[in-house]
């Protein structure tokens, strides 16, 4: 395992086996995020969509909670908040590219990327879960919007996300209400993939992890294009997309190890190629 400097204790990352972790550490905050760990954020997936040793990323929290979202005491300027006295058109400009940046980049990354949620997923903290491929969550994490609790809209892409994994009207009663999701109703909803015990998370996302890592990166960029397109687009530009994207894959060497590893009844050792 490589521990890589994020520049922020309140981040932490590290690489082992094709798999790029990275962690929100504010433990005592229940890994609230600051603008330190945010711009460590936004640099770390910037380096970690274009490293090739990084073939699936895995965000995560220390301390049993995954993170919960605006730091409320740094909001209302308490001594150790990170509150900025800046203009509304340069917070409004960096909130964007902040946004860009991670939210962002983990939804169009061309890599698989994985929430791991062992606790409180709030906030702008649940959008950021949301905004992964995939979620796996510990039995006894709650996942709430929160904003209007605290008399926010919402950031970092969480409407967006939610409505497309629950539908409108789901997702404006979790926005409205914001009440909190015990993991088995988020799994039941859709917003997670699996509820494991608390003692079995960390190994079990590990597992699915590796296995993303393992599998053929060439295929896993193009699937997730066309999935990400499929959001969204119109259906006929999809098909046409689809059709040019599997062609390509089946040009690969990935593509013909499936073949050959099929044949001979193995597992294949893809070579991102």
């Amino acid at each position: 395992m490589t521990e890589i400097e994020t520049g922020t204790d309140h981040l932490l990352a590290r690489l082992e086996d094709g798999v790029g972790t990275l962690v929100f550490n504010r433990p005592e905050r229940r890994n609230a995020l600051s603008g330190p760990m945010l711009d460590a954020l936004a640099r770390m997936l910037a380096r970690f969509e274009l490293d090739e040793e990084v073939r699936c990323v895995v965000l995560t929290g220390a301390g049993g909670a995954f993170c919960a979202g605006g730091d409320v005491k740094a909001m209302a300027g308490e001594p150790g908040g990170d509150a900025r006295s800046v203009s509304y058109e340069a917070a409004l400009h960096r909130q964007r590219i902040s946004q860009r940046e991670t939210s962002g980049r983990l939804w169009r990354m061309p890599k698989p990327t994985v929430a791991v949620i062992p606790g409180a997923a709030a906030g702008a903290g649940l959008s950021l879960a949301l905004a992964c491929d995939l979620r796996y969550a510990a039995q006894g994490a709650v996942l709430t919007t929160a904003f209007a609790r605290v008399g926010f809209a919402g950031d970092y892409g969480g409407t967006w996300f939610l409505t497309r994994l629950v539908g409108a009207g789901r997702a404006r009663e979790l926005y409205f209400l914001s009440e909190r999701i015990p993991a088995e109703e988020a799994e039941r909803l859709g917003i997670v993939n699996a509820v494991f015990p608390a003692s079995e998370l960390e190994a079990e996302a590990a597992e699915r992890a590796r296995r993303l890592a393992a599998g053929p990166s060439i295929a896993y960029r193009y699937m997730k294009e066309n999935l990400n397109r499929a959001v969204h687009g119109d259906l006929f530009e999809c098909l046409d997309m689809e059709a040019a994207h599997h062609l390509h894959t089946g040009t690969t060497r990935d593509h013909a190890e499936a073949v050959a590893a099929f044949l001979e009844r193995r597992e294949p050792v893809f070579e991102n190629r």
